[in-house]
């Protein structure tokens, strides 16, 4: 066999092979979830229905807006393209991501980070758009970032919107490995102090802590959890700490996402829905494909989450099957 030939054999069947893993068993949603360079995801339930809204993937001067995706299963997405677009914000100039989609007072809105700012003399952070319906169109709330400076020396990205049982909504956010937490007016309009008269307290868990804050309540306890590692590089994984209430202190447990060697690398930056008829849980999360070295090239799967008997959450193990079909009514 010559040597042209039995190098098309081998990419024949690195091929197939490649393919085979990516085909899912019947009945199962495959990772990724849907086609496309997308990173970041926020999931949100509103009403029955499953809604992903992630980063547009790109290279920043390209992150001009967003898609959304909705399924009512987990397993058939939707893809619901440009929900909010830069052109409809006037202050962001340079890249927009990370986004955290909520339903407050019968609107939807719709936080994001824009313009990837380094300094307080610089226009950016945190915005905030609203809609009457979850894929939009959102409008720019504001005119003017919600959070659009340094505190703490957490810069203004990467936030998520948590609303706790007395019905205070909080922002936890933060990048350069500090995360912040502030309260939000009931009408999102702007942060107020919190009790003890702070407005932007840190609660930064651990030294590990990069980026990609979540939080969420549990039988009583504060799960905060957080990305660690670089974004482009393979060894982005996904943290978690327990406390006893929104502003710690908290206490860091570990890893529970990680890169494996066999299925794909850089495993991050999640987000979580849960079904509240059984307490089943599910992790979104992007990832890098193996042997991908673009730093953009990031897909969202979803992986079943499940708790341990203590409240401990077991480790994730990443699949290219993905889950099985769940529906919400």
């Amino acid at each position: 066999m010559g040597i042209r030939k039995a190098l098309g054999f081998a990419l024949f069947g690195a091929l197939v092979s490649t393919a085979a893993l990516a085909a899912p068993p019947p009945g199962h949603a495959g990772n990724p979830v849907f086609p496309g360079w997308y990173a970041d995801p926020e999931a949100a339930i509103f009403d029955d229905t499953y809604w992903i809204y992630p980063t547009t993937s790109l290279e920043y001067a390209k992150q001009t807006g967003f898609d959304a995706f909705s399924s009512p299963d987990l397993v058939h997405w939707t893809k619901h393209p440009n929900v909010l677009a830069m052109a409809d914000v006037s202050w962001a100039k340079k890249a927009m991501w990370a986004p955290a989609v909520v339903k407050n007072n019968g609107k939807y809105y719709f936080f994001f980070g824009a313009n990837d700012i380094q300094s307080d003399k610089e226009l950016g952070g945190i915005g905030v758009a609203v809609a009457d319906k979850p894929d939009g169109p959102y409008k720019d709330l504001l005119g003017k970032p919600l959070v659009g400076a340094f505190h703490n020396g957490a810069q203004p990205i990467d936030q998520f919107a948590f609303h706790d049982d007395d019905g205070t909504w909080y922002l936890i956010y933060g990048g350069w490995k500090h995360a912040n937490i502030v309260k939000l007016k009931p009408d999102f309009t702007g942060v107020e102090p919190m009790a003890d008269g702070t407005v932007f307290k840190e609660i930064t868990p651990a030294p590990e802590y990069v980026e990609g804050p979540l939080m969420f309540k549990r039988n009583g306890k504060y799960y905060f959890m957080w990305s660690e590692g670089g974004w482009t590089g393979p060894d982005y994984s996904v943290a978690y700490a327990i406390g006893d209430s929104p502003t710690g202190p908290f206490k860091r447990i570990g890893r529970i996402l990680q890169q494996d060697p066999k299925v794909a690398t850089g495993a991050g930056h999640h987000s979580v829905f849960h079904v509240a008829k059984d307490d089943s849980w599910y992790i979104v999360y992007h990832r890098h494909p193996l042997g991908d070295k673009d730093g953009n090239h990031r897909e969202v799967c979803i992986e079943k989450m499940v708790f341990n008997k203590d409240g401990t959450i077991q480790p994730v193990t990443m699949t290219f099957d993905g889950v099985t079909p769940k529906t919400l009514r």
